[in-house]
């Protein structure tokens, strides 16, 4: 097999793939609310590179009249079989390979056969791989897109809560897990963290709600000022096991802690929504905001962070609902080398 290699989030996208919500008993009288949490993320996106929304078919004509399709916003919705709208998690994984784009096809069995049926979800990539001429190679493995971050210079970064969990791959060691990464993704290095945040059931314990990459050799980590929360000591846990950890090339990791995890009210649950369930596309990075107090400030660290991109808040408290944020909802196509949005294969056109 050629060698493979993932690169980072922040490297140049052709485009962004999205979900539109499917599973009506998942948002309940919030559907509504929802759609609209994910047409204004997809607007935000298309601001900066094209979007591609998959709805289940008869929700297209919805979707493109809620997302602008056909307006300023660069917004294309097609029609696949789905059950579910967390496209980070059922979506394909890209891996270039030389001059080529490889989807990876992870197992999908909706984080540990909480939601049924799951069938096209899992089955997803394979129809989006052949509507757009991609190729795709099958992981025998089951794993979910949220629950891995890399560097793009082969370091990944996890959760024992979630990968090691026995609803997943019961009969792989961790040492078997992470030698399929590295075959599929081409890490080398493997940073185990302990947790993910305390309230994640949904998908127990995902990287992507408290760890963002903004660059080689920088981790930002979610953390918890309330020492009341089970967050506080999860999330400083998580830091000290960074703390003088080293990247692939040697590096030891530069982390920098986001003090403040937000909570709110909404469907009658009381949720969390981490700042770094955001998403880095070309030139900006999307992240969901709840009015508090603590937004501005926040949004001002990670545009420190973040140099050349601009930071776009978008609502959160809907999508942390249904169990995610604008990371969850979203997933990077990457640019082949040398080429920038659009310029990739014929079949984009």
């Amino acid at each position: 097999m050629p060698n493979p290699r993932m690169p980072a989030e922040t490297a140049p996208h052709e485009r962004t793939l999205m979900a539109w919500p499917a599973r009506a008993d998942l948002w309940g009288d919030l559907r509504a609310e929802a759609e609209d949490a994910y047409a204004q993320v997809a607007m935000a996106i298309s601001a900066f590179e094209p979007v591609t929304v998959v709805a289940r078919p008869g929700d297209g004509d919805r979707a493109a009249a809620r997302c602008g399709s056909g307006s300023s916003f660069d917004v294309e919705v097609v029609e696949l079989p789905i059950d579910d709208s967390w496209i980070r998690d059922s979506g394909p994984t890209y891996v270039l390979e030389d001059e080529r784009r490889v989807a990876v096809d992870w197992r999908f069995n909706a984080w540990g056969e909480k939601y049924q049926p799951h069938d096209d979800d899992d089955r997803l990539p394979e129809r989006w791989c052949e509507l757009r001429g991609e190729s795709r190679r099958r992981s025998p493995m089951v794993l979910e897109g949220g629950s891995i971050v890399v560097d793009g210079e082969g370091t990944l970064i996890t959760t024992e809560q979630c990968l090691l969990h026995p609803n997943r791959n019961p009969r792989l060691s961790r040492a078997t897990i992470e030698a399929e990464l590295r075959t599929q993704l081409g890490v080398t290095t493997i940073v185990w963290l302990p947790f993910g945040l305390a309230d994640d059931e949904d998908t127990d314990g995902h990287v992507d709600n408290v760890v963002v990459v903004p660059r080689p050799g920088v981790v930002l980590l979610q953390g918890c000022d309330d020492a009341d929360e089970p967050d506080h000591d999860r999330l400083a846990v998580d830091r000290r096991c960074l703390d003088g950890h080293h990247d692939a090339v040697g590096r030891p990791l530069q982390v920098v802690t986001v003090p403040v995890l937000p909570f709110v009210e909404v469907g009658g649950e009381r949720r969390p929504v981490p700042y770094l369930n955001a998403y880095a596309c070309n030139g900006a990075l999307i992240v969901p905001v709840t009015g508090h107090p603590a937004d501005h400030d926040v949004l001002a660290l990670l545009a420190e962070q973040v140099p050349g991109r601009q930071v776009v808040p978008v609502p959160g408290a809907v999508l942390a609902h249904g169990g995610g944020g604008p990371h969850c909802i979203t997933q990077q196509v990457p640019a082949l080398p040398g080429r920038g949005p659009l310029d990739g294969s014929p079949t984009w056109r």
